[in-house]
């Protein structure tokens, strides 16, 4: 009969402490919004002063470092599209090749040995593709 007694008191005297603890942070919180700042003396809004100071300066710093984040992500996908804009003028470059010797009424194998000649080695895994258009002429 005794052990819940005890219980139910500890659980009182927890809610009561904190209870207590929230109302302070929600007081501390109104007086970091600037609402009730009337009860304070000349100390107490010069420390709050500094510390919104502090806190500010740590919010800049962060932001500072996200922008910078940011920004170098960004410069990252600009090269990325430049080396991608750069290969497909070559592709453009190497089809107009195509369609000027196919124009001509060479084979379609003459193409492809003088794309292969202008075409740079290319060291990645990637499979080569080639098109060709019209009909194949006869040998």
């Amino acid at each position: 009969m005794d052990q819940p007694c005890l219980e139910l008191q500890l659980e009182n005297s927890t809610y009561t402490i904190l209870s207590k603890e929230i109302e302070e942070q929600t007081q501390e919180l109104r007086k970091i919004k600037g609402e009730e700042l009337h009860g304070m003396d000349i100390e107490e809004l010069h420390k709050l002063e500094k510390d919104l100071e502090i806190g500010l300066r740590r919010v800049t710093e962060t932001k500072g470092e996200k922008f910078l984040e940011e920004i170098t992500a960004l410069q990252q996908k600009e090269a990325q599209l430049m080396e991608e804009n750069q290969r497909l003028k070559q592709m453009e470059n190497l089809f107009s090749v195509q369609t000027h010797v196919l124009e001509q009424g060479q084979s379609s194998e003459s193409v492809t040995n003088i794309c292969s000649l202008s075409d740079p080695p290319q060291d990645n895994d990637s499979s080569e593709t080639s098109l060709r258009l019209g009909l194949p002429f006869p040998n």
